[in-house]
C-alpha cells in the first residue's frame, strides 16, 4: 500500500512540473492569429472579391464594424479596451504611417484578432493618385509597416478602403484606374453603408447614437464606418452603446477574416 501511495505522490508532481513547464514555454510564444495566413503569397480568389465587393447586398444580419484613419493614442487604447470586453471582432483600415507612429497598437489589435485592412500611408489624395507607382507604393509602404509592427514577413491585407471611399465623387476617374491596379496586386476594397458621422461634424453623444439607428435602418448586412482618431467626436464614449443597439437588433459581429 506504501508503494502505491508513493507512486501516486510521484505521478502527480510530473504532473505538476509538466503543467508549470508548460506555462513557462507558452509564455515566451508568439500569440496565434489569423493574420499569419496573410501575405503576398496568399491569394484571395475572384468569389472571395465579388462577395467583399457586394457584401452589402447580402440577406444576413451581420454587422462588420470597422474603424478608419487610425491607430492614434486617443482613441485606439480605448476603442481596442472596449471591443475585447464585449468579445466583438473589428476591422481596422489603418493609415501606414500611424502604423510606423504606433506600431505597439496595431501588434495589440492583430493579436486579438481584429482583421488589419488597408487605408494607403499618407491617406493624402494628392500623394495616393500622383502616378500609378505612387497609388502601389501607398498601399505597399502600409503592409510594410503593418509587417513590421506584428512580425508577418511579407503582409498583405488584401483589402483596401479608398480615402473619402470609392462612393465619392472626388477623383473620380482616379479610382476608377486604381480599381485595375488593385486587382493587379491581388486587392478589392470596400466602402460602407452605415455610419455614425463622426469625422463630418461635432455631436453629442444621443447625435451619434442617433445617426447610427437612422443609416442601419431596414438593412440586413451593414459594413459600419466609424474612426479610432477622436479628430471630431469620440466614438470610444458611444461604442459600447452603439454595440447593444446592434445587438438588440439581432446582428451578429464579425470581421473580413471571414473571407
Amino acid at each position: 500500500m506504501k508503494i502505491i501511495v508513493l507512486h501516486k505522490k510521484i505521478v502527480v508532481s510530473i504532473f505538476i512540473l509538466c503543467f508549470l513547464f508548460s506555462c513557462f514555454l507558452f509564455s515566451f510564444a508568439k500569440p496565434f492569429s489569423f493574420a499569419l495566413e496573410l501575405t503576398t503569397n496568399s491569394i484571395m480568389d475572384e468569389a472571395s472579391k465579388e462577395r467583399i465587393l457586394n457584401l452589402t447586398k447580402q440577406e444576413e444580419k451581420i454587422a462588420y464594424l470597422t474603424f478608419d484613419d487610425g491607430p492614434t493614442l486617443k482613441a485606439t487604447g480605448k476603442i481596442l479596451d472596449i471591443l475585447k470586453e464585449e468579445q466583438v471582432k473589428a476591422t481596422f483600415f489603418v493609415v501606414g504611417k500611424h502604423v510606423k507612429e504606433h506600431p505597439e497598437l496595431v501588434k495589440r489589435a492583430y493579436e486579438e484578432g481584429h482583421y488589419l485592412a488597408n487605408h494607403g500611408y499618407h491617406h493624402d489624395n494628392k500623394k495616393l493618385y500622383q502616378s500609378k507607382d505612387s497609388f502601389i507604393n501607398e498601399i505597399k509602404n502600409t503592409d510594410i509597416e503593418i509587417g513590421k509592427a506584428i512580425g508577418v514577413d511579407n503582409y498583405c491585407s488584401h483589402i483596401f478602403r479608398f480615402p473619402n471611399g470609392y462612393m465619392s465623387s472626388h477623383y473620380k476617374s482616379k479610382k476608377k484606374e486604381a480599381v485595375t491596379l488593385l486587382q493587379d496586386i491581388n486587392y478589392t476594397y470596400i466602402d460602407w453603408n452605415c455610419l455614425n458621422n463622426d469625422s463630418v461634424k461635432k455631436y453629442n453623444h444621443s447625435g451619434l447614437i442617433k445617426n447610427l439607428k437612422k443609416s442601419s435602418k431596414n438593412k440586413d448586412t451593414l459594413v459600419i464606418l466609424m474612426h479610432d482618431t477622436n479628430d471630431v467626436n469620440d466614438t470610444s464614449a458611444i461604442l459600447k452603446d452603439s454595440i447593444c443597439y446592434l445587438r438588440e437588433q439581432g446582428y451578429e459581429f464579425r470581421n473580413f477574416y471571414d473571407f
